[in-house]
């Protein structure tokens, strides 16, 4: 038996994405006429696509059916246009497309993040920051992401996961006030990991997990959506500071593409930054006791 099974059948992902993308547009998002009322397949057809593309249908249609062995990246960019892909929709078509075999043996890289790292995220003390890697795992963080997000230092180091703690914690639904949109975001960001690396054994295991004890989650990873955010705003209701709207940015690291480190902040003077001041205050305290305990 295979002892590191791939995640992702390619054939079937690239066939599985190209029909959701084609399945959420209409004749006349694209400008093309709408004849008949009663269309067999939801969004366009395979034909539609194929004229907006400027391919034959015989062609496209092997490619959606999987086999994007020989397509070229002119083919691949005029689909994206014709599907009206995102900039990230884009690379993950060409990911699962084209795949290369160099990303493949990356992912069985163990991750870790650099001490000086963790350094800054201990100097940073008036907002919360952590850094992300694979598989949304959750790598160091400071004491402030601690008070606001929950102790990730008492958790096991394989649920230190934000796709655990948001699918399998509870909690998060209470402290997430756009939950279902938080949700999403990390589906999308799995589903870019798997484009990346088809043969993660550990990303399998996880979506295997989740898919099991998650009817929401296997709802999401069914979508095929991708999307990278590298700024927002989140909104949270914290048991102890109530109510808080902080603005988010995310860095990716230049030394190590699949980590990424996000701070928070809130706007001067806001009720937020006033909750931020305490949950720091708190955290110094409780922080305080404990070295007293040990």
């Amino acid at each position: 038996m295979d002892e590191n099974p791939a995640l992702l059948d390619s054939r079937a992902e690239l066939s599985e994405f190209l029909r959701t993308r084609r399945a959420r547009l209409q004749p006349q998002d694209v400008g093309l006429p709408n004849f008949g009322r009663h269309r067999r397949v939801p969004g366009l057809r395979r034909e539609e696509l194929a004229q907006l593309a400027g391919v034959s249908v015989a062609y496209y249609t092997r490619l959606e059916q999987g086999n994007g062995r020989n397509v070229s990246g002119e083919v691949l960019d005029a689909i994206a246009r014709a599907l009206r892909l995102t900039d990230a929709e884009h690379a993950h078509l060409t990911r699962l497309a084209k795949p290369k075999t160099l990303k493949k043996k990356r992912a069985a890289r163990q991750q870790h993040m650099r001490p000086a790292l963790q350094q800054l995220l201990d100097s940073v003390q008036s907002v919360p920051a952590y850094v992300v890697g694979r598989r949304t795992d959750i790598l160091g963080w400071n004491a402030l992401a601690a008070a606001l997000f929950g102790d990730w230092g008492e958790l096991a180091p394989a649920d230190r996961n934000w796709a655990r703690i948001c699918f399998l914690d509870p909690r998060s639904r209470d402290l997430f006030v756009d939950w279902e949109q938080k949700a999403s975001d990390i589906v999308s960001y799995l589903r870019m990991d798997a484009g990346c690396y088809p043969n993660d054994s550990e990303l399998s295991s996880l979506v295997g997990e989740l898919s099991v004890k998650s009817e929401e989650f296997r709802s999401l990873w069914a979508t095929h959506d991708v999307r990278e955010k590298g700024h927002g705003v989140k909104r949270l209701h914290h048991p102890l500071v109530g109510d808080l709207t902080l603005s988010f940015e995310t860095l990716r690291l230049p030394d190590d593409c699949d980590q990424s480190l996000l701070m928070y902040h809130a706007e001067p003077d806001s009720a937020s930054a006033q909750g931020l001041r305490l949950l720091a205050s708190w955290g110094r305290d409780a922080s305080a006791v404990g070295s007293q305990r040990k």
